[in-house]
C-alpha cells in the first residue's frame, strides 16, 4: 500500500466551496462599511460646521456684539447683522467656509439657501449625503450615503 502525499482533489474542491460560501456571507457585511464610512464623515462635518458658527457667534459677542465680521485664527469671518441670526457666519465662501477654515473632502454649494457640502467626488442618491448650513442653523441629511 501507498503512503499518500498531500491533498486530493475532492478535498481541495470541498474546501474551496467552504471558502466561497463563508465570503458569501461576509461580503455583504463589509461592502456596506464605504456607506458607513460616508455617514461617519458627513455626521463629523456636521460638527464642525456647528462648532465654526458656534465659536464665530461667541467671539461676535465678546467683541461687543456689533460689526459684520469676527476675526478668527487670523482670518477674517463675515457674520449676519439680521437681528435673529445675528453674529452667525454668512451662507458664502468669506462666511462659514472661512470659519472653518478647511472643508478638505467635503466640495460647498453656495447657491441655494441653505447652502450644502457634500463629500467630494460622491453623487448623493436622491439627494442626501449633505451638511445643509443656513445663518447658524446646521443639520445632515444622511439618507443618500
Amino acid at each position: 500500500m501507498r503512503k499518500q502525499n498531500g491533498f486530493t482533489l475532492i478535498e481541495l474542491i470541498v474546501v474551496i466551496v467552504i471558502l466561497g460560501l463563508l465570503a458569501a456571507t461576509a461580503l455583504p457585511r463589509f461592502s456596506n462599511l464605504t456607506n458607513d464610512a460616508r455617514r461617519a464623515s458627513v455626521q463629523g462635518m456636521l460638527g464642525g460646521v456647528r462648532s465654526a458658527a458656534a465659536l464665530a457667534k461667541s467671539s461676535w459677542l465678546v467683541g461687543g456684539s456689533s460689526g459684520t465680521s469676527v476675526l478668527m485664527d487670523g482670518v477674517t469671518v463675515t457674520v449676519s447683522a439680521a437681528s435673529a441670526t445675528a453674529g452667525y457666519p454668512t451662507n458664502a465662501v468669506a462666511g462659514i467656509s472661512a470659519a472653518m477654515q478647511s472643508i478638505d473632502g467635503f466640495t460647498a454649494d453656495y447657491t441655494g439657501t441653505p447652502i450644502t457640502f457634500t463629500p467630494t467626488g460622491y453623487t448623493p442618491v436622491s439627494g442626501g449625503c449633505r451638511v445643509e448650513y443656513n445663518l447658524g442653523v446646521a443639520s445632515a441629511i444622511t439618507d443618500g450615503c
